[in-house]
């Protein structure tokens, strides 16, 4: 499995719609997540609508769709649409920005990165899993041990 390896730092002024916030704000990962943000985030996640909406978002990948787009390729209503984006939002998980009429949303990548990152690093004991830099690639390799190796498959002749 692959996750971006992008540094650190100022996502570009993003408005967070989702809450009705009217200001600008910077996001700003460290890297390092917490107990409390990871346990949002899979609060978020664990829900059917919000995974399915998620999964949808990261297939659109950085530049994100409108919600319309979402509200009609998963057959959810607009207002049902608004409340589970805006729970996934203050989660961390999915970014929003007005482009004219409409707002986009994308999932937060740089964010489920770290999330994976606390999985991985945190939670699990490296002869379980570990990541690794490849810098060649520019990005993040999770490398996951065999526990319980595959049956052999027999050979048919």
């Amino acid at each position: 499995m692959y996750a971006q390896g992008e540094e650190s730092g100022a996502v570009p002024p993003i408005k967070n719609l989702a809450r009705g916030v009217d200001k600008l704000q910077y996001v700003h990962y460290s890297g390092n997540m917490d107990n409390k943000q990871a346990t949002a985030a899979f609060d978020a996640l664990s829900q059917e609508t919000r995974l399915r909406v998620f999964r949808l978002l990261v297939e659109y990948g950085q530049d994100g769709t409108p919600a319309g787009t979402l509200s009609e390729t998963l057959g959810i209503p607009h207002n049902t649409l608004s409340f589970h984006l805006a729970q996934m939002s203050h989660a961390g998980l999915v970014l929003s920005q007005r482009e004219g009429r409409s707002i986009i949303y994308r999932a937060n990548f740089e964010f489920f990165t770290d999330l994976i990152r606390y999985m991985v690093k945190d939670c699990c004991r490296m002869e379980f899993a570990s990541i690794r830099e490849d810098k060649k690639r520019g990005c993040s390799v999770i490398e996951m041990p065999s526990c319980c190796p595959p049956k052999a498959k027999e050979k048919t002749s």
